[in-house]
């Protein structure tokens, strides 16, 4: 099988601190080779930075702010981002974007430094990293301006209605499927609007720690989700396209590094 590039994981968070490097020896035995960690805020972003130079070649970064924390930023955030980015481990900017859901910032806030990551990454020639939660329309005509000049967009952690998918689609963005499509009470529609994604858009996520897969079995301490879980997305994926998840593996993982720029993986040896 190919191996897995995880998307998304949240691997500076606090609830890895206790087993942070066997989190990511599980994952490389269970297939997931690359993993690309979230910047939710600058600082946070420079902890994933630190820990990537760790791994070479098996752990990257996004450089970016949270809707969630973009009350937290003042003047220097844009500038230190900007040199963030410049660091190696980093291939992308975000996690950046709008979330009406929890109003943790205020909206004009969120609109604000949203539109200043794009720029960021406009500037940069980087790809973006997005968030999206009950924000669409409005998130569509911020970005609409910039989409031209980006590289390239991701919507992380899709869970949308058919309409907003088709419309992402139709921006050529690229869309993160999680563990989200294994819950039966609210991602079944999921696994019907995955087959509407096209292979070469369709990239696997974890989101480590949140949204472990419910089908999950058995279900780890705590609740905990990690990147070694990334495969029960990936059969829960290909079941849903009828599709070997081999194949899917494949196209997934040269996806991502396509999106990403990342060097081609080459097999350990020994």
């Amino acid at each position: 099988m190919a191996a897995l590039v995880d998307i998304g994981v949240n691997l500076t968070h606090a609830a890895f601190d206790a087993d942070r490097p066997q989190v990511i020896e599980r994952a490389i035995a269970a297939g997931v080779s690359t993993l690309i960690l979230t910047g939710t805020t600058v600082e946070e972003s420079q902890k994933a930075i630190t820990l990537a130079r760790q791994y070479p070649d098996i752990l990257y970064s996004t450089a970016g702010v949270h809707p969630h924390d973009v009350k937290h930023c003042d003047l220097q955030t844009i500038p230190r981002l900007r040199e963030l980015a410049a660091h190696p481990p980093v291939v992308a900017i975000g996690e950046c974007g709008l979330d009406f859901n929890r109003h943790y910032s205020p909206r004009p806030e969120q609109e604000y430094w949203f539109e200043a990551q794009l720029q960021l990454a406009c500037d940069l020639g980087l790809p973006v990293f997005l968030h999206e939660r009950d924000a669409h329309v409005r998130f569509l005509e911020i970005l609409k301006p910039y989409r031209d000049r980006l590289v390239a967009g991701v919507v992380h952690c899709f869970t949308g209605s058919e309409a907003e998918l088709k419309a992402y689609l139709d921006w050529d963005l690229h869309i993160g499927i999680t563990g989200w499509i294994c819950d039966e009470r609210r991602g079944l529609h999921l696994q019907e609007l995955v087959r509407s994604i096209p292979l070469d858009r369709l990239m696997l996520e974890t989101d480590a720690p949140y949204l472990t897969p419910r089908t999950l079995r058995p279900k780890p301490k705590g609740g905990r989700n990690e990147p070694a879980f990334l495969p029960h997305v990936l059969q829960t994926v290909a079941h849903s396209l009828d599709q070997a998840p081999e194949a899917v593996a494949h196209t997934t993982t040269q996806t991502a590094r396509q999106f990403f720029r990342l060097p081609e993986y080459q097999v350990p040896q020994g």
